[in-house]
């Protein structure tokens, strides 16, 4: 089939209608996992439970560091707790908590219900992480709500408390914060920030924000009352249900002395079998959020001279329109995720959502342009690594290719300056949030610090992918010198690569690495896709030939029995070879499909307790790259056999932190990452049907142009 023929096939079995028979359950995640998502936002505003019980201890940053907020109900004058651990200072008194009956996670929200006393709490996290509307997925606003009613037929006195503390806004306990109270509208703020407001001073990775504004808003409701004070509120609630009567406003305070916090009491009063709710919304104005070759940038929502009361006003407008439409994104991602692989599959996807977004920050350009830079999440901090880009990609080429595009333009800009004079493409673009040039390997050093292969093939793949999921060669176009000049490249040095890393950089260097080399061939064989769309009919003749006759030269040269080598020169070594689905999914159709029909076999004979190696070297696995793995073949049940044991990972692993990608397959123990953006890759899986990446490409096309 020639490539024109191929392409046109893919684009005409994607308005397909999806696949039909039984209905599909639209379920949230039940069971245990290592870390629960509350208030995600970005790589600075991202809060988690660390615990199976939300009142097992304090919340926490995603680096583990303690970022508390607490909830504390009050029922006919006795005081428990629904949010938080049951100590905050010394010599307090301990707080009963109360019992937690469930917990669920959808893509956009967390539900947590609590019994005793006689009530009924549901307590709802809900950020309207939707990826089709970039000025919704911008704003740092999440809704947090309570769903209060008696469970014995009796009457009972309820008051609600929660709040927030200073932590959210620092990086450690040494940092001063000042706070304060103020009306937008009708509506109370509360804020707290750092006293020295240090704004885009500091980069690196095991770092919080400490410059912007911790908000706490709460709308027009019944029985409200607030209070930006220290942690003696809590003290004081637990003692008579009410909140300090004055707001110590004007004296700068460490958090290690006294833990200044935002406050919000809401009085029920009694209390039945109706339903009562209250609700806050709890936000971050990071003021300036990236340096762009030394040029400060702001979030997107702030690209029309928005202001943080306009932005809170408006979320508050919006919120029933918004909680209508999450709830109708979360019930139809979730039925799909679980058409295309599986009730388990479903739940390791929807546990990735929140975080894949969170590892990311979605700024403005000085012209408006979105761009979206990714931070290496306990890996070394680096800001928009094209290695990372790649493997979270299938789900914004999914969910919406614009945000693709968005991590993809300012590396693009950045490696067609004369400062990157290197043949090949850019490993970061610094490290986060100062993007202003490589420092991987020291920078610009040497070819062998940095990630040649590696990161050329990943930058020409993922074109590839965008103007498939666009429909338009448009980008590529914009950037085809620099994609020729890649082109030349791999085709030089990709077919049996030299020695040097691959995003497996912790492995460490690999010469004649077999996996590297396919994602060369499929890159040559991108790059002869683009120049068909872009009507360049000789370079895409030329470019395809010169991949079907690689591809085929692979096969013999990694070729070991009844598998295929990690390594050109290294008979009886085997490896995941992951890079290979960009054949299927792209429609490249350059390697035979025998390997992949061998490769399977050997790897379900190869699996550990809780997955697949990733080769023969160590028993550590990559999340990521095993669904990519399990993709390979149009097998349900080989994609099942290699993804249960990930669920197993995700529901029995003793490392408590936000989903990691890095694990041993033995026992299931972090090696090393938490929260990164690559858990993304998951959603390979869907891509891999055509009907359902025009689906949901559709649904995000209005919003997003």
């Amino acid at each position: 089939m020639t490539l024109k023929r191929s392409f046109l096939v893919l684009v005409l079995l994607a308005f397909l209608p999806c696949s039909s028979g039984a209905a599909f359950a639209q379920e949230p995640i039940t069971a245990r996992t290592p870390a629960t998502p509350l208030v995600l936002h970005d790589p600075y505003f991202s809060v988690w439970s660390f615990a199976d019980n939300l009142t097992d201890g304090p919340t926490r940053h995603w680096t583990g560091t303690p970022q508390q907020m607490m909830g504390l109900v009050r029922v006919d004058d006795k005081t428990y707790r629904f949010m938080g651990g049951d100590r905050w200072g010394e010599g307090t008194p301990g707080v009963p908590a109360l019992k937690q009956v469930s917990r669920a996670i959808w893509p956009t929200r967390t539900i947590y219900d609590f019994e005793n006393a006689g009530i009924h709490l549901a307590l709802t996290f809900f950020t309207p992480a939707l990826p089709q509307d970039l000025d919704v997925l911008t704003r740092p606003v999440t809704y947090i709500s309570w769903d209060v009613h008696s469970t014995d037929n009796q009457q009972h006195t309820v008051a609600l408390y929660f709040d927030a503390t200073s932590q959210l806004a620092t990086n450690t306990g040494e940092d001063t914060v000042v706070w304060g109270h103020e009306w937008i509208g009708d509506m109370q703020a509360l804020r707290v920030g750092t006293n020295t407001q240090p704004v885009l001073e500091k980069s690196g990775d095991n770092l919080r924000i400490d410059w912007g504004w911790l908000y706490v808003a709460v709308p027009p409701q019944q029985g409200v009352a607030t209070s930006a004070t220290s942690a003696e509120a809590r003290d004081q609630f637990v003692k008579d249900g009410t909140l300090p009567k004055s707001d110590d406003l004007d004296m700068p305070r460490a958090v290690k002395h006294g833990l200044p916090l935002l406050a919000v009491r809401f009085d029920l009063g009694s209390v039945g079998s109706t339903t009562v709710s209250r609700r806050v919304m709890i936000a971050y104005d990071d003021r300036f959020s990236i340096e762009y070759l030394n040029r400060r940038l702001r979030a997107y929502w702030r690209r029309n001279g928005m202001t943080t009361a306009e932005m809170l006003e408006k979320a508050e407008a919006d919120e029933p329109e918004l909680r209508r439409k999450g709830e109708e994104f979360d019930r139809e991602l979730t039925s799909d995720l679980e058409r295309e692989g599986g009730p388990h599959y479903a739940q390791l996807a929807t546990l990735a959502y929140r975080q894949t977004i969170a590892a990311h920050k979605l700024v403005a350009d000085v012209d408006g342009t979105p761009f979206l830079f990714s931070k290496e999440n306990f890996s070394n901090g680096c800001i928009d690594t094209v290695d990372v880009t790649y493997p979270s990609s299938p789900f914004f080429l999914l969910l919406n290719p614009k945000l693709l595009q968005a991590q993809l333009e300012p590396m693009m800009q950045y490696a067609r300056l004369p400062r990157w004079r290197w043949p090949f493409a850019p490993h970061d673009l610094g490290t986060y949030p100062l993007a202003n040039g490589q420092v991987y390997g020291g920078g610009e050093r040497t070819e062998d610090d940095q990630m040649p292969v590696e990161e050329t093939g990943n930058l020409v793949i993922l074109t590839n992918a965008l103007a498939h999921a666009e429909n338009s060669a448009a980008f590529a176009q914009k950037y085809w010198p620099l994609l020729t000049k890649w082109a030349e490249y791999l085709k030089e040095k990709g077919m049996d690569p030299e020695n040097q890393l691959s995003t497996d950089d912790f492995a460490g260097h690999l010469p004649h690495n077999t996996n590297l080399s396919i994602k060369a061939i499929e890159a040559l064989g991108s790059y002869a896709q683009l120049a068909q769309m872009l009507g360049k009919t000789k370079d895409a003749l030329a470019y395809r030939k010169l991949a079907q006759q690689m591809a085929a030269k692979w096969k013999d040269m990694a070729f070991d029995g009844d598998h295929y080598k990690l390594a050109f020169d290294q008979p009886g070594t085997w490896s995941q070879k992951y890079n290979l689905v960009w054949d299927r999914v792209l429609g490249l159709h350059l390697f035979s499909p025998q390997i992949v029909q061998q490769e399977m076999a050997f790897y379900l004979k190869h699996q550990n307790t809780f997955g697949l190696p990733l080769d023969n070297r160590k028993t550590y696995t990559k999340l990521d790259w095993i669904v990519w793995t399990a993709t390979l073949s149009g097998s349900q049940d080989d994609f099942t056999a290699l993804t249960d044991p990930l669920y197993k990972y995700m529901t029995e692993s003793q490392s408590r932190v936000p989903l990691s990608d890095w694990f041993e397959t033995t026992d299931g123990r972090q090696v090393g990452f938490q929260a990164r953006s690559v858990v993304g890759g998951v959603y390979m899986k869907m891509l891999a049907d055509p009907a359902m990446w025009k689906k949901w490409v559709l649904a995000a096309s209005p919003a997003a142009q």
